[in-house]
């Protein structure tokens, strides 16, 4: 009788604590990613926003990007002029481009050039751009962005120009 109670009771707490595991679950990650981004008080920061707000569409933290006097360039080669907006209109443009597609990936690649200062920095860097508008429409782009931040009172970067130095 006693080795029958022994394995009910072996057998009951093997049953309860295997009824509470789930191998198709993954485990709960602990420890912070390496794409979370932290703010906007480091240049790999702002890349870091600037990836997120493309990957998730989200307009509201792309503007966070945005500085007020902000102001972007790009060549219109058929025309043979350079054409340039400024934040509101790029806002809009970006909104546009959110509401208009699938899915976007953005990828930084190296920084070609740097010039940094106290309070502001130019930083020239490749980029790749896919753009999905369905699964038969995608559009990928190869280029260089000249982009301009300064520090602003709060200690954050922000963008104030962007030359698109890409050849579409």
């Amino acid at each position: 009788m006693k080795i029958a109670l022994f394995i009910s009771i072996v057998f009951f707490n093997l049953l309860f604590t295997w009824s509470c595991f789930n191998p198709f679950a993954p485990k709960l990650d602990t420890e912070l990613s390496t794409n979370l981004c932290t703010g906007l008080k480091s240049i790999d920061d702002v890349f870091c926003t600037f990836h997120n707000a493309y990957a998730f569409k989200d307009t509201s933290l792309y503007g966070s990007l945005i500085a007020s006097d902000f102001m972007f360039t790009y060549r219109d080669y058929d025309h043979g002029i350079d054409v340039s907006w400024g934040r509101d209109d790029e806002m809009r443009s970006t909104y546009g481009l959110f509401q208009s597609v699938q899915s976007l990936s953005l990828i930084w690649n190296n920084i070609i050039s740097s010039d940094t200062g106290a309070g502001k920095r130019t930083i020239i860097r490749g980029f790749n751009l896919t753009v999905t508008f369905n699964p038969g429409d995608i559009e990928r782009v190869d280029g260089y962005a000249n982009l301009t931040f300064v520090r602003d009172s709060e200690s954050s970067w922000r963008l104030v120009r962007w030359r698109d130095e890409s050849n579409y």
